[in-house]
């Protein structure tokens, strides 16, 4: 375990080089979303009747069980119920193009925060979700971060429909990393058919953690990342997917493709990552088959970090994984470590769109 005392001497210089140009944070906003779309929440309205909470039970968002949507899907679904969670905040910057919330099981093995900031970029093409619920009696949390390059449609696509199609898999539980890729090829073709616009290319990363029991599914498609802190060291959990990488161009090429260079290494000279979901002009060379590691959840398993390339592009992988494992045991509020790490990305002058979503898990020692 790393030393607490050691990692708080170093918190302050991780922020030194963190500008006074902080985003403001002003309303309440539901968990699933992005900044200046997606379904928001009046936290206080939401509050109000329910006094006797410690805090405020998130209620939207949450997956709830649904006959209607189980007839539409033509077969039985498992039991689904929400799950208890008590939100820890929720904030929207509203025309600053901030959003950041975070909550904690009620059981208080799991907190999560998340931090979606806008950035440099005229628009936002990140989104976020986040998901608690409870089928047949076992307890499942979700996580996405998605990065939408080319307009935000497919990223918000994702976001309204990816966890959801997840859930319905009748593989879910028996199989979760089979329901996980065909999952995310089946939503894929799903958004393509749903654009009516053939002149648009909308594309988007997906960078996901799905906890299952015991079991943290990590799935991912295209650059953005996912990092783990384990016994106190950083580990990556995904590799993006370039089309430089010899796997990936040899996939590429097989398909009738090419990977050309053009200030980086781009799939027919146009996109700089070789997955992704949407791109329409680029199929079949540019896939959404995700690549998914799995990892027990035990003591060792200590947080999660997810993020888009907003924030891993500015500082070496090495350093940012350490910075984030820092400032998440140096911190008691995970929403706390997504903002700081924010910051840290926009003061170090990362020119896109910033997306963070931090897990920490909490054991129970006497088990």
């Amino acid at each position: 375990m790393v030393c607490l005392a050691s990692l708080r001497r170093a918190l302050p210089l991780l922020l030194r080089a963190t500008t006074t140009t902080t985003p403001r944070f002003l309303l309440p906003r539901a968990l699933s979303g992005g900044v200046g779309g997606g379904a928001a929440v009046d936290a206080r309205a939401l509050l109000r009747g329910h006094s006797g909470w410690r805090g405020l039970r998130v209620a939207a968002r949450m997956m709830l069980d649904s006959s209607d949507s189980a007839a539409a899907a033509g077969q039985m679904q498992p039991q689904r119920r929400a799950a208890g969670a008590v939100a820890c905040s929720a904030q929207d910057g509203g025309a600053a193009g901030y959003a950041s919330g975070g909550w904690a099981r009620e059981d208080g093995k799991l907190k999560c925060g998340y931090s979606s900031f806008r950035g440099k970029r005229a628009t936002m093409e990140d989104f976020y979700d986040v998901k608690l619920t409870e089928i047949d009696g076992q307890a499942v949390s979700l996580f996405g971060v998605f990065d939408g390059h080319g307009g935000p449609r497919a990223a918000e696509y994702l976001k309204e429909n990816l966890f959801e199609n997840l859930l319905k898999h009748p593989e879910f539980l028996t199989d979760t990393k089979l329901a996980i890729s065909e999952t995310y090829q089946k939503t894929d073709t799903d958004f393509l058919e749903s654009e009516s616009n053939a002149f648009r290319d909308d594309g988007s990363t997906a960078s996901t953690a799905v906890l299952v029991g015991g079991h943290l599914y990590v799935a991912n498609v295209g650059d953005s990342r996912a990092v783990v802190s384990k016994a106190g060291k950083a580990m990556a959990l995904s590799e993006d997917h370039k089309p430089n990488r010899s796997d990936e161009r040899k996939r590429i090429e097989n398909a009738g493709g090419v990977v050309i260079w053009a200030g980086t290494w781009r799939v027919g000279g146009v996109l700089a990552m070789s997955r992704a979901f949407g791109n329409r002009l680029l199929k079949p060379f540019v896939v959404a088959e995700p690549e998914i590691q799995e990892e027990l959840v035990n003591e060792d398993l200590e947080c999660l970090v997810l993020a888009s390339d907003g924030l891993w592009d500015v500082v070496e992988n090495e350093v940012i994984n350490h910075e984030a494992v820092s400032l998440a045991k140096t911190e008691d509020l995970p929403e706390s470590v997504a903002r700081k790490l924010t910051e840290i990305a926009y003061s170090r002058g990362s020119a896109d769109n910033i997306t963070c979503i931090v897990v920490q898990f909490h054991h129970d020692k006497t088990e």
